[in-house]
């Protein structure tokens, strides 16, 4: 596993980090986040959105559980998804993510213990608020081969 810890002092940097992180996502990748309310999580998929070059907005999908978001540069879609109000990986196989999985980078809040089984490979990302104002902690961790020796400093 590959771990890096990053500092975000406002939500504009939030997104920053989060357009750098796109530029090493692909196709088939998944993404898993995590953190409490209000960390950022949307925050930064808004940044992975600019950096993929998606159709926005990017909103909270807390209501409407998933999203598609199709590329306007020739890329992968975003799939970004919200596991918050899913009671368990049953409810998870019913969104079909792994329908998509291989053609699309797929992001998912909350989705900690539901969500690994789609892929091996994955992006790990914690996201915490930090000790003043719109400071965010945000950990990334590269778990399976296609992270093994990727540098994500």
């Amino acid at each position: 596993m590959t771990t890096a810890e990053f500092r975000a002092a406002t939500a504009e940097e939030t997104r920053a980090l989060g357009a750098r992180l796109a530029a090493l996502l692909g196709p088939g990748d998944l993404v898993v986040l995590s953190g409490p309310l209000g960390a950022g999580k949307t925050t930064l998929v808004q940044g992975v959105a600019e950096g993929l070059k998606v159709r926005g907005p990017i909103t909270s999908p807390t209501f409407v559980i998933a999203r598609v978001h199709p590329s306007l540069s020739g890329g992968p879609a975003l799939v970004h998804a919200d596991a918050y109000r899913l009671g368990g990986t049953l409810e998870v196989d019913d969104l079909d993510l792994d329908a998509s999985l291989a053609e699309s980078v797929t992001v998912v809040e909350w989705g900690e213990g539901l969500v690994e089984g789609l892929s091996e490979d994955r992006l790990e990302i914690h996201v915490e608020r930090g000790a003043e104002g719109e400071e965010r902690r945000v950990r990334v961790t590269g778990v399976g081969s296609r992270w093994s020796e990727l540098s994500l400093a």
